[in-house]
């Protein structure tokens, strides 16, 4: 994580001066920060702090207010934002909080609907590639199967291997772990850490989830409701001594002083 006033091209995104919300109302304010390539970034904070509309801002789906978003050095936040984006889909994928699969399709036609979709190449290719991405996630002989008949866990493992499936620099989850028992959240944080150190893929992460951001995260931000913003931002060992009340709240699940949310005993 470096500050703005480097050279943006230089690392995986970079937000400058961002502001975004809903209608009339302002959700983050003034958010400013880049990640380098090959870092794991978690973006924590309580209920309502921000933290899924910063990454629907990161990922195009809502437009910024102010400020810039800039990745691989590429503003996606200007008068050309969606011919820049669609230019740039092909290196970012994008991990749903529920995996957000195609209950009509099979896990392997999920899989291969970005190959089809973003590239050329032969469906027998296609096909390989399919099944390098299951074996990848620990589902192998799991292609002919429909999300209805998968467990939770192997959704969202799916739904990791069609954010993959382009072999992307950049990938966004949205509350991998959420949902999931102890030992398949640790499943979770494995295959993340295995794809970023084997392939040096960037990782933004959206989570709440302890374990999950002390074992991946080499850089976390958080935000707060009521600072409509960052209020923290550093490795969670240091973020874990912070003396903030709200950083220490969340650190060490204090009752009553959840970030995002009033204390106890206030309106």
């Amino acid at each position: 994580m470096v500050a703005t006033n480097s050279s943006p091209e230089k690392h995986a995104v970079c937000i400058e001066g961002l502001s975004v919300g809903y209608g009339e109302k302002v959700i983050l304010r003034d958010l400013n920060f880049c990640v380098e390539h090959g870092q794991v970034v978690t973006v924590l904070g309580g209920s309502g702090s921000g933290k899924s509309t910063l990454l629907k801002a990161i990922i195009g789906l809502i437009p910024p207010r102010e400020g810039h978003i800039l990745l691989f050095g590429k503003d996606i936040s200007g008068d050309r934002a969606e011919e820049t984006l669609h230019d740039l889909r092909r290196r970012i994928g994008v991990l749903f909080q529920a995996g957000a699969l195609i209950g009509s399709m099979t896990v392997a036609e999920n899989i291969a609907l970005p190959i089809r979709e973003f590239s050329d190449v032969p469906d027998d290719i296609a096909d390989d590639i399919v099944r390098l991405k299951l074996e990848m996630v620990r589902l192998e002989g799991f292609g002919n199967y429909y999300p209805s008949e998968l467990s939770g866990g192997m959704k969202k493992r799916a739904g990791l291997a069609r954010a993959v499936a382009l072999d992307p620099q950049i990938l966004f989850c949205d509350e991998p772990s959420s949902g999931l028992d102890p030992q398949t959240a640790a499943e979770m944080d494995r295959l993340l850490l295995e794809m970023n150190e084997a392939l040096g893929i960037t990782m933004i992460v959206i989570t709440h989830d302890l374990p999950s951001i002390r074992t991946i995260s080499d850089w976390s931000v958080m935000l707060d409701r009521e600072a409509g913003g960052i209020i923290a931002m550093g490795p969670p060992e240091e973020l874990e001594k912070s003396e903030d009340r709200k950083v220490s709240a969340f650190f060490h699940r204090e009752p009553g002083a959840v970030p995002g949310q009033a204390p106890k005993g206030e309106a």
